[in-house]
């Protein structure tokens, strides 16, 4: 009994699921590029922010305790 339980919640979550995903509006390829980009370059904005942030509390840190 318990597993036709199971295998109809399944049934109905994966009905559900494709109902779900029917209703999705995917991005055009030019989107989905222009997008990427976007996203690859505030990550190497970011990187070289906190490296640049990093580099100078290390600077001021050692000009602090003398090291």
């Amino acid at each position: 009994m318990a597993t036709q339980v199971q295998s109809k919640k399944k049934t109905s979550f994966w009905k559900g699921f494709r109902s779900e995903i029917k209703k999705v509006t995917w991005p055009t390829r030019p989107e989905l590029i222009k997008k990427t980009g976007v996203v690859i370059f505030v990550s190497i904005a970011m990187a070289v922010l906190i490296w640049l942030l990093d580099t100078a509390m290390h600077g001021l840190l050692s000009l602090i305790i003398g090291a």
